[in-house]
């Protein structure tokens, strides 16, 4: 498989040593993190054409990760 973009590191880096320590400290970012990256690796596997989907359906996982990844921005912020 190739390269998967949007990973949390990749787009907090600013945040990894945090993204990492939450992992360990919080159950509630833990789950966040743990979907958030189900739902990119989802992404990516129907940009790519290997799990291909409607339209719809990849815009409402597009969704879907902009809200995780609005969340985990968010706690990350706080701790």
């Amino acid at each position: 498989m190739t390269h998967v973009p949007h990973e949390l590191a990749e787009e907090f880096p600013e945040f990894k040593e945090k993204i990492h320590a939450l992992k360990q400290e919080s159950a509630h970012f833990a789950r966040l993190s743990d979907e958030y990256h189900e739902v990119n690796r989802a992404i990516h596997r129907m940009e790519e054409r290997i799990e291909p989907v409607t339209e719809d359906v990849e815009q409402e996982m597009r969704k879907k990760r902009l809200t995780l990844k609005d969340e985990i921005l968010a706690l990350l912020k706080q701790a």
